[in-house]
């Protein structure tokens, strides 16, 4: 038995390159976290805060653009339903998570066929 576990040892030369050498094996894995945060999370979270402070600063008035892709002017806000309107006299109840953003340029009017 005593036998068994001088074989089972390491040498004396590898005493204390055992830490280092399965430090350096987790490494490259370690490295795979960092970039994965830096190119995935990171920027994903920097986006949501910009959204939420966006939804947090509207106000009535601004021309915003949904989800969807519909463009509207916010006419009144409530606690987390903002009431567009899409086209005179047209008003549509949206969730307030569902604006994606202020819309830069209100698109031009679309002039019904007749």
């Amino acid at each position: 038995m005593i036998d068994m576990a001088y074989a089972m040892g390491s040498t004396p030369g590898q005493a204390g390159g055992d830490g280092i050498q399965s430090l350096i094996q987790f490494l490259p894995i370690v490295l795979i976290f960092v970039v994965f945060y830096f190119l995935l999370i990171r920027p994903q979270q920097k986006k949501a805060k910009e959204h939420k402070t966006l939804l947090e600063n509207l106000k009535k008035g601004d021309s915003v653009i949904t989800q969807g892709g519909i463009y509207g002017k916010v006419v009144a806000i409530q606690d987390q339903v903002v009431i567009l309107e899409i086209a005179d006299k047209v008003r549509v109840r949206m969730a307030r998570p569902y604006i994606a953003g202020l819309a830069s340029t209100p698109p031009p009017p679309v002039e019904p066929n007749a």
